[in-house]
């Protein structure tokens, strides 16, 4: 309720006044307040809660969390053993040298399945420093195979509103849906799990996030 004309304050007894002129600021701390209730519900609603560790369940069905690495958010889809003479494993071990592909009397090839989505208004790198360690501390690389292997994860720069592995691609019509990375691991260290995947923003090597493999 808004202030009389004075005209008509002035035939109101001075109490009635008194009354007229406390109501006026009263209803307006009352619309102050819920100008910044408004404000702050749609500040949550636009706010993004940022994860940088968590775990992959697999075969449970879980997948896990998205992955804030900089401005980029990454999903492990699946990793996994591979066998070399499995059919469908021989193709994700192509494009690799013969010296690449010999394995050691105790290791074997393990792979993590990723996903990449930009969703900032530009461009930015898709990480390429990435490894997986054990619970004794004992680290991998990734091997990378050629551009003959349409499922290596190659990195490269992510366009806004884009993705690894790109739409239609091999990749991502494949079994798994993400783009591989291939690791030679020691057999003990499917012993020492969890295996971790580690992530690091090539923007920023300060950030970075983990999450716990499926073996």
């Amino acid at each position: 309720m808004g202030r009389l004309p004075a005209r008509m304050l002035r035939v109101l007894p001075s109490h009635r006044r008194a009354r007229v002129y406390r109501r006026a600021p009263r209803t307006a701390a009352a619309l102050v307040l819920a100008l910044v209730l408004i404000l702050a519900l749609s500040a949550c609603g636009d706010s993004h809660t940022r994860v940088s560790t968590g775990t992959y369940a697999g075969e449970s069905g879980e997948n896990a969390p998205y992955l804030d690495v900089g401005p980029l958010v990454y999903e492990v889809q699946l990793s996994r053993q591979l066998n070399p003479v499995d059919s469908e494993d021989a193709t994700y071990l192509r494009g690799l040298t013969a010296d690449e592909r010999k394995l050691g009397p105790k290791q074997e090839w393990f792979a993590v399945f990723l996903q990449v989505f930009n969703h900032s208004d530009q461009a930015h790198p898709a990480a390429t420093n990435i490894s997986i360690s054990d619970t004794q501390g004992t680290s991998y690389i990734p091997v990378i195979p050629d551009q003959t292997n349409p499922f290596a994860y190659q990195g490269g720069s992510v366009p806004s509103a884009g993705r690894i592995p790109p739409l239609n691609s091999v990749a991502s019509s494949g079994p798994t849906q993400g783009a591989l990375l291939l690791f030679k691991i020691n057999v003990v260290s499917l012993d020492n799990r969890p295996l971790e995947l580690k992530l690091v923003d090539p923007e920023n090597p300060g950030e970075s996030a983990t999450a716990e493999l499926d073996v």
